[in-house]
């Protein structure tokens, strides 16, 4: 969320250009070339490709390479790669090829603005790369050797003035030139750590330790195979209320399965016969309260309209320790409020069945959740500040990206430490919610069964896909039922999906519509009237409702927005 009436989108807001189907055609061609010549398998010709031997093979500019064990796509380390001035932070290794081969090149990587290429080919060098963010992704292309090459280098590097990028599983797949491989790792050990999160009346939360070597894991509940996942958690679903189950998890790779692990046992909670926080109502209006002046009108809690079912206060800080937040009332720039004037209003507000939560990250927040360290400190700092202020749980606007795996972690610990009274919220932009594949979709999957609402930002992106695959433009009924579509045919509950808007043309740098417009989209979607041109193709009635940033632009213009739409979302069906 902006903190300032004018927004520029940043980096972050560039649409991808991608070449994934020319990769995959030329993948395949060179895989259907090279299987009908080759007299012997493809190897990965590459050496340490996953780092697990430090930089051994591997050369970096600068002396800007050096190997982590955190975070890693496979195994116990990755590369991590820092540019610095005019350096782009270049690691390389030379590899063995023959002469007239073809070999497909791919690697995972981390990070912003990440390259992967190959040189010295003998006929035409390639090289690939991504935008990138803070989960994994995969990069790959192909090349073909010379008729008298041999050798040809291989590389990674980042990009000048940004930061660190992290590389791992480097793949240069292919005939072997006579530098042979890694030997291929054998069946990995068992995982450790096996623990019990978050436990409804249908599902079970579990986490576990990485294993080395592994490439996915295998849960069991009571001995019988439950579900295959690449991480290190899982949520085990279908579940009977009040009953008691066996689990267990067993590493796999190539070479196999390990054995399992030592076995928990997790009783699922009885069941209540409701559905959601009950402090939340079927149908809520979310509202971003601001913790400074900006220009917009300053508030205290106790101004907030009673449209507003869920206010979220902007913004929990990042500290000097990884993961963890902080809060500060702004009392000079709030013309006094104090401390205790603002955990009255809190008590206030919640007595009037409302819910306020703490927000986390907005435009200009950097907090980072990125591995298991950071991932209890987020958890331990939000729960202390929950006691500390009475909020009833958290809100994650983080738009500079987020690790689903360890937010994830954070996100359970969070809500086993509350209980089933947390109430959480998420505020993703567009781009992030385009697939089910993106860092912020698969984390709000990942947490479905404790998640509140998704409030996607429908602004400050410029034209997005829609569902049926068409461009819509913002500030449209079409923009916001199209991408609304996608997150409710992408997984998420109806009442997990909230469609948010500026309060007003000063609230954001771009795409505001009327509050009109919103009630068209919401019966849409609810109903199917009022559509534009796209109309679903079923109704969703339990659509959860509407944001808006803020409440403080919404008092600005004479809680126009509130007053219009707060009143259509609560007579929903």
């Amino acid at each position: 969320m902006p903190r300032t009436a004018d927004v520029r989108p940043g980096r972050r807001r560039r649409r991808l250009t991608t070449l994934l189907a020319a990769v995959a055609a030329a993948v395949c061609a060179a895989g259907g070339t090279q299987a009908a010549a080759a007299p012997q398998a493809d190897v990965n010709v590459a050496r340490n490709a996953g780092y697990e031997s430090g930089l051994s093979g591997w050369t970096c500019s600068n002396g800007s390479g050096t190997t982590v064990g955190s975070p890693v796509h496979s195994g116990a380390s990755a590369l991590k790669a820092t540019p610095a001035g005019s350096d782009n932070a270049k690691c390389a290794q030379t590899v063995a090829v023959k002469p007239g081969a073809t070999y497909r090149l791919s690697a995972y990587v981390q990070g912003s603005y990440v390259y992967l290429g190959a040189s010295g080919t003998g006929t035409t060098d390639v090289s690939t790369w991504t935008t990138g963010g803070s989960s994994w992704q995969q990069l790959q292309t192909s090349f073909t050797t010379g008729p008298d090459t041999t050798s040809v280098t291989v590389y990674t590097h980042g990009w000048y003035g940004q930061g660190a990028y992290f590389a791992d599983d480097i793949s240069v797949f292919g005939p072997d030139g006579g530098g042979g491989t890694d030997p291929g790792p054998g069946i990995p050990a068992a995982p450790s750590g096996l623990t019990v999160g978050t436990v409804t009346a249908s599902s079970v939360a579990l986490s576990w330790n990485p294993v080395k070597d592994a490439t996915g894991y295998t849960v069991y509940r009571d001995g019988a195979k439950a579900q295959s996942v690449s991480g290190t958690s899982a949520t085990v679903t279908g579940l009977s209320p009040a009953t008691a189950y066996r689990f267990q998890v067993a590493a796999t790779n190539a070479a196999g399965e390990s054995a399992k692990s030592a076995q928990v046992t997790a009783t699922t909670a009885a069941d209540s016969g409701s559905g959601g926080n009950p402090r939340v109502p079927k149908h809520a209006v979310t509202g971003y309260w601001q913790n400074f002046n900006n220009g917009a009108a300053v508030q205290k809690l106790s101004d907030v309209p009673d449209q507003y079912d869920i206010i979220a206060v902007a913004f929990a800080e990042a500290t000097g320790t990884p993961g963890a937040v902080t809060f500060h009332l702004d009392s000079a720039g709030l013309n006094g409020y104090t401390v205790d004037q603002f955990k009255a209003d809190i008590k206030a507000k919640q007595a009037a069945g409302k819910s306020v939560i703490l927000s986390v990250g907005g435009e200009k927040g950097t907090v980072s959740v990125n591995d298991a360290a950071s991932a209890a400190n987020f958890a331990d700092s939000l729960y202390a500040l929950m006691r500390e202020y009475g909020f009833n749980g958290v809100d994650i606007d983080l738009e500079n990206g987020l690790n689903p795996t360890y937010m994830t972690q954070a996100l359970r610990s969070l809500s086993q430490k509350a209980g089933s009274g947390l109430v959480l919220t998420m505020a993703p932009q567009t781009i992030d919610m385009q697939s089910t594949s993106g860092s912020y979709f698969k984390t709000a999957l990942n947490v479905k069964d404790i998640l509140t609402v998704v409030n996607m930002q429908y602004y400050n992106s410029g034209s997005m896909l829609g569902c049926d695959g068409k461009v819509y433009s913002q500030g449209s009924v079409d923009f916001l039922t199209a991408l609304a579509c996608i997150q409710l045919e992408g997984g998420l509950d109806p009442s997990q999906v909230g469609i948010g808007v500026p309060a007003s043309t000063r609230g954001a740098g771009s795409g505001y519509v009327a509050p009109s417009v919103v009630n068209a989209a919401l019966d849409c979607l609810t109903k199917g009237t009022g559509c534009g041109t796209f109309k679903p193709a079923k109704t969703y009635p339990a659509l959860r409702g509407a944001m808006t940033w803020s409440t403080n632009w919404d008092a600005t213009s004479g809680n126009a927005w509130s007053g219009a739409v707060g009143p259509h979302v609560h007579a929903l069906p």
